[in-house]
């Protein structure tokens, strides 16, 4: 009853306003903002990485839901629940007691493993807040078999990622002790989670990493106005931070600024199927500058060539475009080209 007294406090503090059909994101979130911060919390824990950034990103941003519409979300949550059986499923503990009765401890763990999954998951779950580079420094010096159980527990990506952060040498091994798991042994797992938990540990007392050099450069790139000008004072202060800053800022939106003279050069250095790839899902205005510069048959070409690549990964998308900036980068420093990193103010 607190719950529904809470559900409907909320409800009337809600702005009447009209709004669209919400998405099951949205009445999720509207649900959460309705049950108190505790039991929403208690929710939040039970969801993936994905999932809680998702629904806590619409939590962030609603305002003026109308009341029809929150009370339609609560009534779809209800509804949803009262089609659930009135049985609810045994909790971890009473099978735990019922199977230690029936099978024994050692028995019972492996059968409660295989229906719950193991209990380091929700610890690993933490760790996909950590970076992938700190991760693999910190199990880098461990045996090959525990940096392999330890990859198992993680999402594919993550732990894709940390294999690339770990010695190139070493690699293999690991990749192929994971591939050989099958079972896990209780004393396996035991040190798996004492590493878990000295990682967990060491993982809380880090300070947040800011790439402040990268992030100057990108808001340099995207700041409206003489930004000339911001970069001119800035090297006042510090021209060593102010050099840093600049090879950042040869990020690959700045191509859509360039001349056509430059563009042109770029463009016979670049390999055609490079562009294919690095100008996939970029912003249109990069691809409009490329293809303005190509020549008309040659342009199509390139259009058919991008058509027939299909979907790429990202990874491979990043790759190309850092191979392209490392071009300009290398034809500016030449003296061949000059590029301009941010747009300067035009005098007529």
């Amino acid at each position: 009853m607190a719950e529904l007294n809470n559900m409907n406090a909320n409800l009337n503090d809600l702005a009447p306003i009209e709004g669209a059909t919400l998405s099951p994101v949205e009445q999720a979130a509207i649900v959460l903002l309705s049950i108190g911060e505790e039991q929403a919390a208690a929710v939040l824990r039970c969801l993936s990485r994905e999932e809680l950034l998702e629904v806590t990103q619409v939590m962030s941003r609603m305002s003026g839901i109308k009341v029809e519409a929150v009370k339609n979300a609560i009534q779809t949550f209800f509804d949803d629940y009262r089609q659930q059986s009135g049985v609810h499923g045994a909790s971890r503990q009473y099978l735990k007691r019922s199977l230690d009765l029936a099978l024994g401890g050692d028995i019972a763990n492996t059968v409660l493993n295989n229906i719950y999954g193991d209990e380091l998951r929700p610890k690993m779950a933490r760790l996909q807040w950590a970076s992938p580079k700190w991760l693999a420094d910190y199990i880098a010096n461990e045996h090959v078999r525990i940096q392999a159980v330890f990859l198992a527990f993680l999402p594919p990506a993550l732990a894709g990622q940390i294999i690339d952060g770990l010695p190139v040498e070493g690699r293999d091994l690991v990749l192929l002790s994971l591939a050989r798991l099958d079972e896990i042994d209780r004393d396996l797992l035991a040190e798996l989670d004492e590493l878990v938990d000295r990682c967990l540990a060491s993982f809380d007392m880090q300070s947040t990493s800011i790439e402040g050099v990268k992030q100057v450069a990108e808001i340099l790139n995207r700041l409206p106005g003489n930004r000339a000008q911001v970069v001119e004072l800035l090297r006042a202060h510090d021209p060593s931070i102010v050099e840093q800053i600049e090879l950042s800022m040869y990020d690959f939106l700045i191509l859509a600024t360039q001349t056509e003279a430059v563009l042109t050069r770029i463009i016979e250095e670049v390999p055609l199927e490079q562009w294919a790839i690095a100008l996939k899902g970029a912003e249109p205005s990069i691809r409009d500058a490329v293809l303005k510069t190509m020549p008309k048959r040659q342009a199509q070409a390139f259009e058919d060539m991008m058509r027939r690549a299909g979907p790429v990964p990202s990874s491979r998308i990043e790759a190309a475009r850092s191979e392209i900036m490392a071009t300009v980068k290398a034809l500016a420093d030449s003296g061949e080209v000059e590029v301009q990193l941010f747009a300067e103010t035009v005098v007529e």
